[in-house]
């Protein structure tokens, strides 16, 4: 018959095992919910709106877009616009656009990001196209608009002090259906 105190340490290892495998589980949501929180690894942030006109900075950001698309999903997707000089906290819409270059309809998904990272915190997005799943029908070819600031708060940072360009680039990928 075992002793207590290994019927303790067996069930302390046991919990400690369970945790581990709950942890892992957890991993991807709380990984994304971070980067969503603080902008780690140039994830962009979401607003409800551009902050008031009173709010912008004299200070110009010049924003260059970037468009890629796996090669999995047969569509071409391109920026509309190649840059934009645009001031801090002064809203944005860019236009993106995307075809269908094959004969089903297909669905994608488009992740995002900016560089330099450390910008991602200041870079809020208002409403875009990668917020939800895109189904283009056969040959199909869309405008995905893109509406953003600059975070005012960009300006009194002294970390992006040397911050002059950021590049937001997409790349999109194919959904696959569950069957």
């Amino acid at each position: 018959m075992p002793s207590p105190n290994n019927r303790r340490t067996a069930l302390l290892l046991s919990l400690l095992v369970v945790g581990m495998v709950g942890m892992s589980f957890a991993s991807v949501p709380l990984y994304r919910l971070f980067c969503q929180v603080t902008g780690f690894g140039g994830t962009t942030q979401k607003a409800l709106a551009a902050p008031a006109a009173s709010e912008e900075i004299n200070r110009t950001i010049t924003i260059a877009f970037n468009a890629d698309t796996n090669p999995a999903l047969p569509w071409h997707f391109k920026p509309l616009q190649h840059e934009v000089s645009m001031p801090i906290g002064k809203a944005f819409l860019a236009h993106y656009e995307a075809r269908n270059d094959s004969n089903t309809p297909t669905t994608g998904t488009a992740t995002f990001n900016v560089i330099p990272l450390k910008a991602g915190k200041y870079f809020k997005k208002i409403e875009c196209f990668c917020f939800t799943e895109q189904t283009l029908q056969a040959g199909q070819r869309v405008d995905m608009p893109v509406s953003f600031f600059i975070d005012p708060a960009l300006a009194t940072d002294p970390e992006m002090a040397d911050v002059k360009n950021v590049v937001l680039s997409y790349t999109f990928f194919k959904t696959y259906q569950k069957k």
